[in-house]
């Protein structure tokens, strides 16, 4: 008897693993070219908000306005049936996904680059230009809310379930449901958690390395 437990969590697993490490595949691509597109999308975004051109400035503000102070999920829903109920355009559901992660993450790179720019004023940049250690203050700047919201960014993947995607997070629920059992949940959680331990890892690399770099530009 004390092994059932264990034998029907490995017979389950053989049963679900395969369809969730699936879901986990689209759901990592999700991310990637989320993060790909829209780090340096929002760089753009920042300058323009930023801009002495008004309208330009307006534009950016409002798009960033708009993107930020609407859920996500909201925005999933909107993009999914605005191309065919509006204009009758049928696009791809993985495309309109990656799509709207794009469009709303941009928007929040964008006000970290923007604040990030903006702490450092513009006595300090030149100084720090001519000393050469720029680069380095702005990344200390820049660097941790933006490995915030990247953590944040694997999480928010599991939005994409909502819609005709088997990402992770459905391939899960469709086994919990096939086999109304909360293990494949469990799956789900431990492989969320691996992906937010390495983009934290990696993170935590790179800011050791900027600070190497202004520990080498005070040196100067």
């Amino acid at each position: 008897m004390g092994g059932y437990p264990s034998n029907f969590f490995m017979s389950a697993g053989k049963e679900f693993l395969p369809f969730m490490l699936e879901g986990t595949v689209l759901t990592v691509e999700l991310f990637i070219l989320t993060l790909a597109i829209a780090l340096p999308l929002g760089l753009p975004v920042a300058l323009g908000s930023n801009s002495r051109i008004k309208p330009l400035s307006w534009l950016c503000k409002v798009y960033v306005w708009i993107f930020r102070g609407t859920p996500l999920l909201l925005q999933l829903f909107f993009f999914y049936f605005f191309f065919p109920i509006v204009l009758d355009i049928r696009l791809d559901v993985f495309f309109t996904v990656v799509l709207t992660y794009v469009l709303n993450y941009a928007a929040y790179f964008s006000e970290i680059y923007r604040g990030g720019i903006n702490s450092i004023d513009k006595g300090q940049y030149e100084a720090a230009h001519a000393l050469g250690i720029s680069k380095g203050q702005t990344m200390k700047a820049v660097l941790p809310p933006t490995v915030n919201e990247t953590a944040n960014l694997v999480k928010d993947t599991a939005l994409a379930s909502t819609l005709p995607v088997v990402d992770l997070m459905k391939a899960a629920n469709s086994a919990v449901n096939r086999l109304t059992d909360i293990t494949p949940f469990i799956f789900a959680a431990i492989i969320y958690f691996i992906m937010t331990l390495v983009v934290t890892l990696i993170a935590g690399r790179i800011e050791k390395y900027f600070s190497r770099y202004d520990e080498k530009g005070e040196d100067k």
